[in-house]
């Protein structure tokens, strides 16, 4: 059996897809005496390096948590800087991302973006649409709790436009939602050492394994990322029914 990176052995089991909320930006550079600006800066290589190596552990799918709904209280300084990042990362990095066969989806609402974040968001989306190598869902302006009341009110939306009908079931708000399309969410991860969901990916976590990470995102790479292929291959995952098999050992 080949190994994968950080002395995996190579597997079919999963993690299909994992969701990171990228958490410690803040904090790496107060460590270092740094501006919070040069945290951003330091996490959109941490994201890089991340994308990079997913595909090496069998990963299809990851969903990141670049900007939420909440995040528009903190100061305009760091809301501009953030909104920069965007700029520079698709700049520097979209060109890659489709020579490779990643396909970019950004999640979250798109009201209320700066036009030329729009402008990049759509661009970022429709030069990379034909690929299907990998799938990034980059969650922009998005909270769970919004993304789930779009969802249901766009039902009730086709509803009054006589373009569906009956009672709104799992179903059809799981189609409305900003992740309809993309495999089940495996496992959501947060870094830093925080340990909770902070409005992220709600509807989608029912039976995601949760992992939570005591390292800063600005450090983050495939060592870490294994870590978490390795913690998920060690559960027993049961979806509320009863195991019929031990829990598979890892190397």
């Amino acid at each position: 059996m080949t190994a994968q990176p950080g002395g995996l052995p190579a597997s079919e089991i999963g993690p299909r897809h994992v969701a990171l909320i990228m958490d410690g930006n803040g904090r790496w550079a107060q460590a270092r005496g740094l501006p919070r600006a040069m945290g951003h800066r330091e996490g959109v290589q941490a994201l890089k390096r991340t994308v990079q190596a997913a595909p090496d552990f069998g990963i299809e799918c990851l969903t990141v948590f670049g900007f939420s709904t909440e995040n528009w209280r903190r100061p305009v300084e760091e809301v501009s800087d953030l909104m920069g990042l965007v700029r520079s990362y698709v700049s520097s990095d979209l060109n890659r991302l489709a020579r490779e066969g990643v396909r970019v989806r950004v999640l979250g609402r798109r009201t209320g973006l700066p036009s030329d974040i729009d402008a990049i968001v759509e661009r970022a989306e429709r030069t990379t649409a034909h690929n299907d190598k990998f799938l990034l869902q980059v969650a922009f302006n998005y909270g769970g709790r919004a993304d789930i009341v779009d969802a249901a009110q766009a039902h009730v939306d086709r509803v009054l436009a006589g373009q569906a009908t009956g009672p709104l079931d799992e179903d059809m708000l799981g189609m409305g939602l900003s992740t309809a399309g993309s495999p089940p969410v495996d496992a959501i991860v947060r870094t830093s050492g925080e340990q909770r969901l902070s409005n992220f990916l709600l509807w989608e976590a029912a039976y995601a394994e949760l992992i939570y990470q005591d390292v800063l995102w600005p450090d983050y790479g495939p060592n870490a990322l294994a870590d978490v292929v390795r913690q998920y291959r060690a559960r027993d995952r049961r979806f509320g029914s009863v195991s019929v098999a031990p829990a598979l050992a890892v190397g």
